[in-house]
């Protein structure tokens, strides 16, 4: 079964306030509430120059908290907003959707990473250390207007962990609860797309048609996910994010050849998929290994501020939260020595189908 999110999606390079100011008008919105991080919001505010923007909410924060999901929410009513407009990466856009799950308004996106959130209709809100998800429909953005220029700031390390977070899309929704044909073949174009690409990104920071391809895989990494669900690997994400406040891509960078490296000698078709479109039918872990050599994105959890005493904590948190439908049995033994291996920053490894 594969069921289809429905949304309107431009892509073009230097035509974000135009494809914006036409897109307002065709939704008929006159109240349009902009949702910006501080880094973000010259550039958002230039965006929308030709738009009815009555405010500007700028409290952006990683994993979406209560309190500015409050936050935001009250701005749509202090403001009488019928839009939301959100500029900027997965926390904007989270923050963006939070506001749209209890308000109903719709949502149009300008992406300024390679998060991928604002072709899902999966929300997140942390909350005392807990990161909740869920997926509502309410949340998938109306519109998306996609603009590689606006890429061309990024820094270097975040195009490299943003994208890997956008294959991280691909490579779970190959083993997640709703893998089904149609996610994997849009996962499988994804891989290759971001696997040929993000590498020209780090040799020139201003080649526009490879971010434009980056942002076409990480579409279709989004898509496939919002199809397939959430796989092991985003289930730890989403426990160790929420849980110890860890930066989100490069936590998806570190954690993803681990998990790769734990489920694929349990799943051949994902095996098959993965080398097809990383160009190694024979070894697709070690091309994954390569790429990641090529792009030397940060290599372990320690380097991103988990303490060593949470491990134990985080393996019983993740534990629970294990899909019935990974490939491989996963005790809670197994899911901690994969976050010591990530933790130490040890090179990821194929994990023998006998060690658990």
């Amino acid at each position: 079964m594969y069921e289809s999110w429905g949304q309107r999606v431009l892509f073009g390079s230097g035509t974000a306030r135009a494809d914006v100011a036409a897109e307002v008008a065709r939704l008929g919105s006159t109240r349009v509430l902009l949702i910006a991080g501080q880094r973000e919001m010259a550039m958002a505010k230039e965006i929308c120059r030709d738009v009815p923007t009555v405010a500007a909410f700028g409290h952006v924060k990683p994993h979406v908290p209560a309190d500015v999901a409050d936050a935001v929410r009250e701005a749509v009513r202090e403001h009488a907003a019928d839009l939301l407009l959100s500029v900027g990466g997965g926390s904007t856009t989270g923050t963006a959707k939070a506001a749209a799950l209890t308000t109903g308004l719709p949502i149009l996106a300008v992406p300024t990473t390679y998060a991928g959130s604002e072709a899902t209709p999966v929300w997140g809100l942390t909350a005392n250390g807990d990161k909740r998800t869920g997926v509502d429909a309410t949340v998938i953005p109306r519109v998306v207007v996609y603009d590689a220029t606006l890429m061309l700031s990024l820094p270097a390390r975040l195009s490299v962990t943003s994208g890997l977070n956008a294959l991280a899309h691909c490579v779970d929704a190959m083993w997640a609860p709703r893998n089904n044909p149609i996610s994997s073949a849009l996962a499988v174009e994804g891989v290759r797309s971001l696997a040929t690409c993000l590498p020209s990104i780090v040799t020139d920071s201003q080649d526009v048609t490879a971010r434009r391809d980056v942002l076409f895989g990480t579409y279709l990494g989004a898509v496939a996910f919002a199809g397939a669900g959430s796989g092991l690997h985003h289930k730890i994400c989403h426990v160790l994010g929420g849980a110890y406040d860890l930066e989100h891509a490069a936590l998806h960078s570190v954690v993803l050849p681990h998990v790769v490296g734990l489920n694929l000698p349990a799943a051949p078709d994902a095996s098959r998929r993965l080398g097809s479109a990383l160009g190694n039918s024979a070894d697709p872990f070690g091309a994954l290994l390569e790429l990641y050599a090529e792009l030397d994105p940060p290599g372990s959890l320690r380097e991103l501020g988990l303490g060593e005493p949470a491990l134990d904590q985080a393996a019983d948190l993740i534990a629970a939260q294990v899909p019935e439908s990974n490939p491989r049995r996963t005790t809670r033994e197994a899911i901690r020595e994969l976050l010591e291996r990530a933790w130490r920053g040890e090179a990821p490894v194929l994990v023998p189908l006998t060690s658990t």
